[in-house]
């Protein structure tokens, strides 16, 4: 069977976890052999670069480099050779982040980045990417109290606010790609369409 790479995307607080996991058990479920990754991660490297990212205080470029060269060896060391043996890739977070993130967020050029999302991607996309839309608001109070804030969680709303408004951007641009959800809605109904629609895009 032909693998598929699906990206999950959407601010923090959107519940994109706990929905990537409820495919997983779909798929496997259904005999499909599935590789749950995630980035900035995936790799050894790319863990390493995602404690630096999210923990430690780095220069702007410094961060938007450090995300294309984990997604470089992530691509070569997992997502490439996963899609090879045919299996799903569940990504949580891909380029689209980035664009969101480092474009919107953080104001760099999206020219710039999307030179480097093209010598990095060299091609491979996914094929769907599932937004989990949510109002910066109410992720900020699921966030509340769960755990210690990274750098980007640290960040005011505004700035969430210019992220998820990249995401709908992109959204509009690729409109086939996207499948996009109202996350602000508990996550049992979330889940229940989420699925409904994978297997319609899919049947």
């Amino acid at each position: 069977m032909n693998g598929l790479f699906i990206s999950f995307e959407g601010i923090d607080g959107a519940g994109k976890s706990t929905h990537i996991a409820r495919l997983q058990r779909h798929l496997l479920a259904r005999g499909r052999s599935v590789c749950l990754t995630r980035e900035p991660g995936g790799t050894p490297l790319g863990e390493s670069m995602r404690e630096w990212v999210l923990h430690q205080p780095v220069h702007p470029l410094t961060e938007v480099l450090m995300m294309f060269a984990a997604r470089a060896e992530h691509l070569d060391k997992v997502i490439r050779p996963a899609l090879a043996a045919g299996q799903v890739v569940l990504c949580d977070r891909f380029t689209d982040a980035t664009l969101a993130y480092q474009g919107g967020g953080r104001g760099f050029d999206m020219g710039f980045l999307r030179s480097l999302a093209k010598q990095v991607e060299a091609g491979t996309r996914p094929v769907l990417t599932v937004l989990f839309d949510l109002p910066p608001a109410i992720g900020r109070i699921r966030l509340q109290g769960l755990k210690a804030p990274d750098r980007f969680e640290r960040e005011q709303q505004a700035f969430f606010v210019r992220v998820r408004q990249a995401y709908l951007d992109l959204v509009r641009e690729d409109p086939d790609r996207f499948m996009v959800l109202d996350a602000s809605r508990p996550l049992d109904q979330v889940t229940a369409e989420m699925l409904r629609m994978f297997e319609e895009h899919f049947a």
